[in-house]
């Protein structure tokens, strides 16, 4: 069966960031994951303490250097680990993961920023926040970054359902995370947003993330990612887990909900990832997640069986 979808050039029926990555600079990129030092401040007693409930002791930065190490260490460490699985061709994307990235004053995160454009061969500087953390002065500086490389600012919003925010001890509101959305987008024009869904929050229907989608959708983000909720040891998510306070996803619900999720969103949006990856040592559930290629496989399938593809059910 051909593929109907413009944005590829394999079975994928969405525009991978993969596609786009080799098709707006030519080759392979990879990320170099990065942990500046920061914390956020729903852990910081600012707007709360502990964090999100199902976010791993290092801030969601599993996969980073110590943060003790400089940002250049940090490259060069991980750099060593991965130079064998990669074209030496391939571009670098410094992205800072850990924790959230514009959660400090403007002077440190200049001297973080400037310091990681230093690692050779950039593609472009991704940095992970929150809508709440993002200080004017902080978005004008990141714009004129733009004029040196390419930026993408990731913002977590998860859901758009306070109540489900509340649980999670997010720490924000979505009125919140659409003021600093629009104060990015006025701002701060020419850095890319990406937005973070994740699919499987407890007490969430199907609906209720479909929801999420169609609002996120509205906005029109350059690119998304969808995360399963997964379940790691030392969380507050571990405790209620263990309490019975909710199931995780299927594997047929998770592809699902994905693939109606890439129906409702614009075309153009890129999809930086659907579905993503427990530590294996910290993973509880679920386990089906541990075969991420298995996980992809079944949603490129379910995808061709509908014969749909991202975007055909945007409205605009």
């Amino acid at each position: 069966m051909k593929n109907p979808f413009p944005y590829s050039d394999n079975n994928k029926r969405y525009y991978a960031y993969d596609y786009y990555l080799r098709h707006t600079y030519g080759r392979k990129c990879r990320r170099i994951p990065l942990d500046a030092g920061f914390t956020c401040p729903n852990r910081d007693g600012t707007r709360g303490v502990g964090g999100c409930v199902f976010c791993s002791a290092k801030g969601s930065g599993d996969f980073t250097a110590s943060c003790e190490r400089s940002v250049i260490e940090q490259y060069n460490e991980i750099n060593s680990s991965i130079s064998s699985k990669w074209d030496e061709s391939a571009l670098n994307i410094p992205y800072f993961q850990a924790y959230t990235n514009t959660y400090a004053p403007l002077e440190i995160l200049r001297a973080k920023f400037e310091e990681a454009l230093t690692i050779p061969n950039i593609a472009e500087l991704c940095i992970a926040t929150r809508a709440d953390c993002l200080e004017d002065d902080t978005l004008l500086y990141l714009e004129t970054l733009t004029s040196r490389t390419p930026v993408m600012l990731e913002l977590g919003l998860q859901s758009v359902h306070d109540a489900t925010a509340k649980l999670m001890n997010r720490g924000h509101t979505y009125l919140e995370f659409l003021d600093g959305y629009a104060r990015a987008r006025k701002l701060a024009p020419s850095v890319r947003l990406c937005v973070h869904l994740i699919f499987g929050l407890p007490g969430e229907t199907h609906d209720m993330m479909l929801d999420s989608v169609k609002e996120v959708a509205r906005l029109k983000p350059d690119a998304v990612k969808m995360h399963l909720l997964h379940v790691l040891k030392n969380t507050r998510l571990a405790e209620m887990y263990a309490n019975g306070e909710f199931e995780t996803m299927t594997l047929e619900a998770y592809a699902d909900t994905v693939v109606t999720a890439l129906e409702h969103l614009p075309l153009e949006t890129v999809i930086c990832r659907v579905t993503g990856d427990g530590a294996p040592d910290e993973l509880i559930a679920p386990d089906w997640s541990r075969k991420k290629f298995v996980v992809m496989n079944t949603i490129d399938k379910l995808m061709v069986e509908r014969d749909t593809y991202q975007g055909i059910k945007n409205d605009g």
